[in-house]
């Protein structure tokens, strides 16, 4: 499906938002939609304070930069409120209740929750019992906020999705079995290079190729051959790789020479935080076809776009 030719109606009927299978490609398209007006209405310096009394929860499990900045600047812009509620998985071994947690929560007027490496089962938890939307940026299964952000950003610099091809590189992340299967869904073409050791889970890989064809290989020249957009990310972000792993990722470094067998003009991406020379070399990430600052930016409006839509 062509998002061009998609007429969107600016509404969602979803309560949360957790990964991105949850999402069919119409509600992904309203997603993207109301971000492209979200950033329109920035640029113009159109009033979108439509929050106004909101107050948005903040439950993070572990650090973050430009998420936590994104959340808390684009809540202050949509005239809300945030707060940060503090999460330590030794208060949940010792007992702490989540149905209790999101129903006090809730009475207190809290208009979201968002939540940041909270495992899989809790969220779900969490969303079988919460009243007030649940919106998931970060976990160990999936990062759907990063996805969409990435999504917009390559429909805004190329024009379209629907035909591009989008080469994934490095190790078989999260962040990677988001955003393939967004750009699956979304109409684009997909190929994933990693190291036999650091590819996605069989059922993962199956889960996606439900929706469409993803080459998964080791080589990431024939993954790269004929990309429009080729993409990597942080390798030691929140863990540490080991030499050995290093050894193995090396080959997988996003350079000049593996970005000439892309198509000409192709843009390179990465979520940061990047490591330059690891995973991506400087002459690559800081050079005139990186997307990487348009991506940071771009997490400002999809926020925003996402809490339009959920919070009622």
């Amino acid at each position: 499906m062509d998002i061009n030719r998609y007429s969107p109606s600016y509404g969602l009927n979803k309560k949360h938002f957790v990964k991105i299978s949850d999402f069919s490609t119409e509600e992904l398209f309203e997603i993207l939609y109301a971000t492209k007006a979200m950033k329109s209405k920035f640029i113009a310096h159109e009033d979108t304070r439509i929050l106004t009394n909101v107050t948005i929860a903040l439950l993070f499990g572990d650090t973050s930069l430009r998420t936590r900045s994104a959340l808390e600047i684009g809540v202050r812009q949509l005239g809300g409120v945030c707060v940060n509620l503090p999460y330590s998985e030794k208060d949940m071994r010792a007992g702490e209740n989540i149905e209790d947690i999101v129903n006090v929560i809730s009475r207190y007027g809290v208009g979201a929750l968002v939540t940041r490496g909270i495992p899989q089962s809790a969220l779900d938890e969490f969303c079988a019992v919460s009243s007030i939307p649940i919106i998931n940026s970060t976990n160990e299964t999936s990062i759907p906020l990063q996805t969409v952000c990435d999504l917009f950003t390559i429909w805004e610099k190329r024009g379209r999705l629907e035909g591009l091809k989008l080469a994934y590189i490095g190790k078989g992340s999260a962040n990677a079995q988001s955003l393939i299967l967004g750009a699956i869904k979304c109409g684009m073409e997909v190929a994933m290079a990693t190291p036999n050791e650091f590819a996605l889970k069989r059922s993962a890989l199956n889960a996606i190729r439900q929706f469409g064809h993803v080459l998964a290989t080791d080589n990431p020249v024939d993954a790269v051959r004929g990309a429009d957009i080729v993409y990597t990310d942080s390798y030691n972000y929140h863990s540490v790789i080991t030499e050995k792993e290093r050894e193995l990722l090396r080959p997988y470094c996003v350079n000049t020479s593996l970005m000439s067998v892309a198509n000409h003009g192709a843009h390179f991406m990465h979520s940061l935080p990047a490591c330059r020379g690891v995973e991506v070399t400087a002459e690559v990430i800081d050079g005139k076809n990186s997307l990487v600052l348009d991506q940071g930016e771009n997490k400002l409006h999809t926020v925003k776009a996402i809490l339009a839509l959920l919070v009622k």
